[in-house]
């Protein structure tokens, strides 16, 4: 009788320390290795294995001991058909089942004993020890498993929670790293606890640098008139009043870029209502703000270029409608040169108009045909070199230059219009070449002038609807900047491309490319 209390006193002591071990471990994998391990090491075992539910309702293998890797999905009689209740176990065919896995698996497994894991009688695994030889489990074994089994299933469980909270945790820290927008999240003090990729790019200090700073000092968000709208100000009193809090402005890196944001914070408190964090989401509305900037340029600039011809040929028709006057017939000539060439520039500003409209609505039609290139910029040259009597304008094709598949008319605009910004911006007279190149697939077509050039931040916005580059020379010249928005809509219409090249105080050179037709 002594034996048998010391022997259950060692197995409860045993039972106990394996619970100590196996709740000290969140980590799934080498929890289940522990307990398939000690499990067959308390029962005497040569072998055993756990299976878990999986999202699919059925059981795999998580954990094994003492059986080839390559043999476990051959378990599957034991894992399927399982019993939901453990007053159903042990399973009335549990030794037909085995005898299936060890002949088809070739291990010597003789005796089992099985037990589900069970939590709040929700079945969440499976639990099996095997042995070689012909002594059977008995039922004090069984017993032994059934105290180890319920322990388990409070560690699985625990494990399986904690391995959910740190994918959700991982997944939530995927999403605000890779967010378009910028996030922010601040202590109850207004100091930076996390910041994403995308607002370090905005801010100019990466997530490192920016931990622990205030709030005002990374975000320098500035006004229009360039007042600093939270140095030394913390949100939490404006939070605090009105619940979120949204304002607006300009971030200004150290190296002098500007992103307009709007930034929305709110609170968040925990169950006592005490402040936790400050969420702050940053939307980046440079482009809104350049949409409205646009806008209004558009607005002013069309007012412009409407206004003058219009006054012109007004001006002049009533001058030859008086009736107190007799004009010569020089001055009547020359009076409709002038209200024929405003009539042409407000039909060519119009149709400007009406072309960008289409394009922005997905309608730009292309009309194809073998066109020989250097035969279509010389044409599009001569007509050129009657009105630019300062310029020298050159042609620069080789003999063999094939023809291309493209939209002759379309293709005549974009020269005309590449010409006619290279006459505008060197008013002073110079060298502008037209000319091409030949490639295996391709053929490279390039206008090139003398002028002052283009400023390289400006470089990247020259084909923008209504974008001008902001210079004297560019206020002094005529249009509403389509000329290069129809350019690039044309060329990639063609499947090319185009782009500048440009040094201040060296000219620029416009390239694009046509595709080859392959034979």
């Amino acid at each position: 009788m002594a034996y048998v209390q010391d022997y259950l006193q060692r197995q409860r002591d045993y039972l106990l320390s394996i619970s100590r071990a196996m709740t000290a471990r969140l980590d799934l994998p080498s929890l289940l290795q522990l307990i398939i391990s000690k499990a067959v090491e308390m029962l005497r075992g040569e072998a055993g294995l756990i299976a878990l539910q999986g999202r699919d309702g059925s059981f795999h293998v998580r954990a094994s001991i003492g059986l080839p890797p390559s043999t476990l999905q051959l378990f599957a009689p034991l894992l399927t058909d399982i019993p939901l209740q453990r007053t159903h176990w042990p399973m009335p065919d549990l030794y037909t089942r085995l005898r299936l896995v060890a002949a088809s698996a070739g291990i010597n497994l003789r005796q089992v004993v099985g037990l589900p894991l069970t939590l709040d009688d929700r079945l969440i695994g499976l639990i099996y020890v095997f042995r070689t030889h012909d002594t059977a489990f008995s039922a004090d074994d069984r017993q032994v498993l059934s105290s180890f089994a319920d322990q388990a299933a409070i560690a699985v469980r625990n494990a399986t929670l904690y391995q959910q909270l740190a994918e959700e945790k991982r997944r939530v820290e995927a999403i605000i790293e890779n967010s378009a927008d910028g996030v922010l999240i601040l202590d109850a003090q207004c100091r930076i606890e996390i910041m994403n990729r995308a607002l370090a790019e905005m801010t100019g200090w990466t997530a490192e640098q920016a931990h622990g700073q205030p709030c005002w000092r990374v975000i320098a968000l500035r006004n229009a008139q360039g007042i600093h709208l939270c140095e030394t100000e913390c949100p939490l009193r404006a939070l605090q009043n009105e619940g979120k809090l949204q304002i607006e402005g300009d971030i200004i890196r150290t190296d002098g870029h500007r992103t307009s944001v709007s930034i929305t914070y709110s609170p968040l408190y925990d169950n006592e209502g005490t402040l936790v964090n400050i969420i702050g989401n940053v939307h980046d509305v440079t482009r809104f703000r350049e949409a409205e900037e646009m806008k209004a340029m558009f607005i002013s600039v069309i007012s412009h270029e409407l206004k003058t011809p219009v006054a012109l040929i007004k001006g002049y028709a009533s001058t030859l409608r008086r009736e107190d006057a007799h004009w010569d017939e020089n001055t009547v000539r020359e009076s409709l040169e002038i209200i024929e060439e405003e009539s042409d520039r407000l039909h060519h500003l119009i149709n400007n108009l009406l072309e960008a409209s289409r394009i922005q609505a997905g309608m730009l039609k292309l009309e194809l045909s073998d066109v020989a290139i250097p035969k279509l910029a010389a044409k599009t040259v001569g007509r050129f070199r009657v009105q630019a009597t300062k310029h020298d304008l050159q042609l620069d094709f080789p003999e063999d230059f094939p023809p291309v598949l493209a939209d002759e008319e379309r293709l005549q605009e974009v020269f005309s219009n590449l010409i006619s910004n290279a006459i505008k911006y060197s008013p002073e007279g110079g060298t502008i070449r037209v000319g091409g190149r030949v490639y295996p697939d391709y053929v490279e077509l390039y206008v090139s002038d003398t002028g002052p050039g283009i400023p390289l931040e400006k470089q990247s916005r020259l084909f923008e609807p209504f974008y001008r580059v902001d210079s004297g020379l560019g206020r002094r010249t005529q249009g509403v900047g389509l000329g290069l928005f129809l350019c690039k809509a044309i060329v990639e219409g063609h499947g090319g491309r185009i782009w500048v090249e440009s040094t201040p105080g060296q000219g620029a050179t416009f390239r694009f490319t046509l595709p080859l037709r392959q034979p």
